[in-house]
């Protein structure tokens, strides 16, 4: 095939699956955020209400500019899930249909690895990005939102979501995924996103009112990085701020007062969270 045709064809192929990658990001981002918001924040918020971490509400002009910047993150994630459809047409990334292709234990590991390789690459990006003098190019919007919701999950900037949205070409280049892998990672990344920026400590506490699963980040690990934006790097999982110590040292107590508001019978613990810090 001609460099003309090929091109011609590839021209061709975006023009029919571009809308289809589009709509299938802005269904994820909807009923991740949006999903969240209706059943965290609105259905559940009066059985919640004792596992609320902060008092206050984020308000109504906050969300509506969280969703603007949220639909310009959308554009940007399907314009890299056009590359990569692309690249998969050009024979450039391994991506197949049959999930049981490789067998069960490869479908299983394929996804853990994706998991666990983008909570290292979120930290290590996030932390680049509250660097002074990167801080406001890249993370600055993200940040306006001291107060998040499930709407702040997609937030952001046009670099950082530029940066969000270049891991996933990254890692189908070194391993080749199966479409259901692809799915459930993404499916995943939107709602562990979207419920650490609910605002509401759903997650379950030891009787002394540590984490259940202390491996794991909570709600309150993340709406204290909104807070003191100097701590709680990590997405998924608490090992890399353990490990380089950026880890908020009021995160444990953070905990432990949502979990004691929750459960009375839990002896109540007196620190608040921290004011909201202006700056990265």
């Amino acid at each position: 095939m001609s460099d003309t045709c090929l091109l011609i064809s590839l021209m061709s192929y975006a023009s029919h699956v571009y809308p289809y990658i589009l709509q299938g990001d802005l269904i994820r981002y909807v009923a991740g955020a949006g999903g969240t918001f209706l059943i965290v924040n609105t259905l559940l918020a009066g059985w919640l209400a004792r596992r609320r971490i902060r008092d206050e509400r984020p308000d109504w002009r906050q969300m509506a500019r969280e969703i603007l910047a949220s639909l310009r993150t959308v554009v940007i994630f399907s314009l890299v899930g056009l590359a990569i459809a692309l690249s998969e047409r050009l024979g450039w990334l391994a991506i197949y249909g049959d999930p049981l292709d490789r067998g069960l234990p490869y479908l299983v590991f394929n996804l853990l690895v994706l998991i666990v390789a983008h909570d290292a690459w979120f930290y290590w990006s996030h932390k680049i990005m509250h660097r002074p003098g990167v801080f406001r190019w890249f993370h600055r919007l993200h940040h306006r939102s001291h107060n998040p919701s499930p709407w702040t999950s997609y937030a952001f900037d046009a670099s950082e979501a530029l940066v969000n949205a270049i891991y996933l070409p990254l890692a189908l280049l070194l391993m080749p995924t199966s479409l259901l892998a692809a799915f459930l990672f993404t499916a995943h990344m939107m709602l562990r996103n979207a419920v650490g920026h609910c605002g509401y400590e759903i997650f379950p506490a030891r009787p002394n009112g540590r984490p259940l699963f202390d491996w794991l980040t909570t709600v309150a690990h993340h709406d204290l990085h909104h807070a003191r934006p100097r701590y709680n790097f990590g997405l998924y999982f608490t090992w890399w701020d353990r490990l380089m110590g950026t880890e908020d040292p009021t995160y444990l107590t953070a905990f432990a007062q949502a979990a004691a508001k929750a459960d009375k019978r839990r002896p109540q613990v007196t620190p608040q969270l921290p004011a909201p810090a202006a700056k990265g």
